[in-house]
């Protein structure tokens, strides 16, 4: 399970050896710091070598080598491993391991997406890559990912511009200690997929690293007419220049085929009985249906200098350059002639959608960071400062072409309608430009053995631009915000540690340029979210626990007026909506028994609306708690086997807006088994497991996306097995 893990032997451990157990790395050179890339300085020889094997230390993102157990915020680190025994194919994997997650329209063929304390990610600016902004809009592959990492809160210290809620990070996989390992992968429906990882040391000292890792799966989900293919290749590589002087680089490419499922929705005002809906069919069944493909390439390069016993320097860049082609028969909305009645955001009640032909080919989305950083260690008087300051350059461009988003007929939630293709490219795109220089400063301060003070800084000057394909409704504006970050840390025992913090996050978002708005092409005040959260860690004799209180406004952009004529509509920001909850994570071996698990409770409303009757109100596909848990038990007669059972609970939440439709709450098990053993030489994992064991049936989850009302089931009981072995 993911979850903060608070083991203070191993702290201790990381602490003596001088040494941080991030990736199992040789201590060569300047180590790599927490989750944003950021780094501390650590004093070591080019020609030691030392590998920790276990489960690694988890770090805070953006204060350098402080561990997780002692930093004043709630984050989850989910390793290959745990993501291996869980099955888990794609970042939307997440959401079955940590109650502070959960889906925001997740769904075969697609990209992932992900709600954290009842916020929604923005793709393209919650995504980190070794701590540099990505864009999220394709499919991440996970096979060259040593662990991924969700930082929950407000995230105006670690970037400049993003959604409330959290970050999420992917830590890619680096040459350390020796690694030649396959695995071989099989699904019910028929998916197969082929794995492998090999790293490598040589040179005098064992200067020079490199770590190969390749994925190939023919994908044949249980949901019908979703065949694809998913191919990954990544190298990455380290040169130890001098004894101060480190150089990294990788490089990874990623190619997915896949035709994606739309949701289910409303029919007219009634929710359907999931029990009457088969989760194996796939409304994207037309015979002109074609795959979504999602190609992606990503390079990063990282200098680490070391400037003194005590500070380091570091300049890391990445580019990533993402293709799409984006196609689907897309239900949306019901015109009922018979009642001569439009449904807008959802089916008519006999379960009939109004169908179009989307597709929007060759898009082309652009990302470049460069993050140039001072860090290290100071005193001043009795107190001790690890500091870090630097600037984040970023750049994205985005380009597309014409798409089609055409009428062809009338479908059937059943999927036995059939319509002609529209593929003609009738309807314009929109490019964007975006600049963002983001200068920050961050200090860890160490009061005394029982206090500890944090503080974050960023400021930021975002430059944005964005034009129809057509040449037409530009736009284009500038800003400039700060967002502070504060938090207070007492360690009441060895075990015991309390905090509280305070920050604020920034969004931004502008008038369309269009007729009916009042204030077409203007740029909206920044959108300042703010969080205060207080929370508690302990970690004692087999125990690990957390908890916190948090609560997080977000102010709401909104469409005023009537909007349906030109001059008749205002953008403006028009309340908040505030999500305040209670998170806790906990974790509890006793002999062969060990139990991981998360929880959360949140209330998300409405508030200050300019129309009062939604206020109150809760956001669509919220739940409003959740529980997931598993546990484990290593049988003595057979050493190196491990049962494991899982629960995943997540509660009723809104399916519109008005609230006026409910999904009920649903509960999955999944048993899963996972025996390790040695054979001729070589050490094997055998995994089997049965999700859904009881094909239990329900709306897993459901999103307001795009002014419409979707559904999603959650997926049937599904086999899958595994073998993972060194050669």
């Amino acid at each position: 399970m993911a979850r903060p893990r608070m083991t203070l032997s191993l702290i201790a451990l990381a602490a003596a050896a001088s040494v941080q157990a991030q990736t199992a790395a040789p201590t060569t050179g300047p180590a790599t710091g927490p989750a944003t890339g950021a780094t501390s300085a650590t004093t070591s020889n080019v020609s030691e070598r030392v590998v920790i094997t276990g489960r690694s230390v988890p770090q805070v993102s953006g204060f350098g080598g402080t561990p997780l157990a002692l930093s004043p915020l709630q984050a989850a680190t989910v390793s290959a491993s745990e993501l291996a025994d869980a099955g888990a194919t794609s970042l939307a994997g997440i959401a079955r391991l940590d109650a502070g997650v959960s889906d925001a329209y997740n769904t075969e063929g697609y990209w992932s997406t992900l709600t954290i304390r009842g916020f929604v990610l923005d793709n393209r600016s919650n995504f980190r890559r070794d701590g540099l902004p990505i864009n999220a809009e394709t499919a991440i592959g996970l096979a060259n990912k040593e662990r991924v990492e969700v930082l929950k809160g407000i995230s105006g210290v670690q970037s400049g511009v993003s959604a409330p809620g959290g970050l999420v990070n992917l830590i890619v996989k680096r040459p350390g200690a020796r690694v030649r390992d396959i695995r071989l992968d099989a699904q019910q429906g028929g998916t197969l997929a082929a794995t492998i990882d090999i790293a490598e040391r040589f040179g005098d000292g064992q200067r020079f690293g490199l770590r190969l890792n390749a994925h190939a799966a023919e994908l044949r989900p249980q949901v019908r007419d979703a065949d694809g293919s998913r191919r990954l290749l990544a190298l990455a590589g380290d040169w130890q220049i001098t004894p101060d002087s480190r150089l990294e680089a990788e490089f990874e490419t990623s190619h997915q085929r896949q035709p994606s499922v739309p949701g289910f929705s409303l029919r007219g005002n009634a929710l359907p009985e999931a029990r009457s809906i088969d989760p194996r069919l796939n409304l994207n069944n037309q015979p002109w249906s074609l795959p979504v493909v999602l190609d992606g390439d990503t390079a990063s390069l990282r200098w680490r200098q070391r400037l003194s016993a005590d500070w380091q320097f570091t300049a890391h860049g990445a580019t990533q350059r993402l293709r799409s082609d984006d196609r689907i028969a897309f239900p949306f909305g019901c015109y009922d002639a018979a009642a001569d009645v439009y449904y807008a955001d959802r089916y008519c009640p006999d379960g009939s959608f109004d169908l179009y032909d989307f597709r929007s080919d060759n898009e082309r989305r652009r990302t470049d960071a460069l993050d140039l950083q001072f860090s290290g260690m100071a005193r001043t008087g009795s107190l001790s400062h690890e500091l870090a300051a630097g600037v984040l350059l970023s750049r994205r461009e985005d380009r597309f072409q014409r798409q089609a988003y055409n009428y062809t007929g009338s479908g059937k939630d059943d999927g036995t309608v059939a319509t002609p293709p529209a593929p003609d490219l009738t309807d314009e795109n929109t490019n964007r430009d975006e600049r963002s220089t983001e200068f920050y400063v961050r200090d860890a301060l160490t009061i005394s053995p029982q206090w500890s003070l944090w503080g974050g800084l960023r400021h930021t000057h975002l430059d944005r631009e964005s034009v129809r394909t057509d040449g037409s409704r530009a736009i284009a504006y500038e800003q400039s915000f700060t967002t502070p970050w504060l938090g207070v840390a007492w360690r009441a025992s060895d075990a015991t540690m309390l905090y509280a913090s305070w920050g604020q996050g920034i969004e931004t978002d502008v008038a369309p340029n269009r007729a009916r708005y009042v204030n077409a092409g203007e740029a909206l005040p920044a959108l300042k979210s703010r969080q205060v959260e207080v929370g508690a860690k302990h970690a004692a004799n087999g125990l690990e626990a957390s908890i916190a209180a948090f609560v997080i406004t977000r102010p709401l952009a909104a469409d005023i007026g009537e909007c349906k004529k030109d001059a008749s509509c205002e953008r403006r920001i028009d309340g908040t909506v505030r999500h305040q909850g209670i998170e806790g994570a906990l974790g509890q071996r006793w002999g062969a028994w060990s139990i991981q698990g998360s929880a959360l409770w949140i209330d998300a409303q409405r508030r200050g609306a300019s129309d009062s009757t939604v206020n109150g109100l809760m956001p669509t596909n919220v739940p409003k708690h959740a529980l997931k848990a598993r546990v484990t038990h290593e049988l003595a007669a057979l050493p190196g086997l491990q049962l494991q059972a899982s629960l995943v609970h997540e509660g009723a939440r809104a399916v519109v807006p008005d609230n006026s439709v409910t999904a009920r709450g649903w509960t999955r098990g999944d048993l899963a088994a996972r025996w390790s053993v040695r054979t001729a030489g070589a050490d094997v994992i055998w995994r089997i497991g049965v999700d859904n064991v009881t094909d239990a049936r329900a709306w897993r989850e459901t999103p307001y996306q795009f002014g419409h009302a979707y559904l999603f089931p959650l997926a049937p009981r599904t086999w899958r097995a595994s073998v993972q072995t060194g050669f």
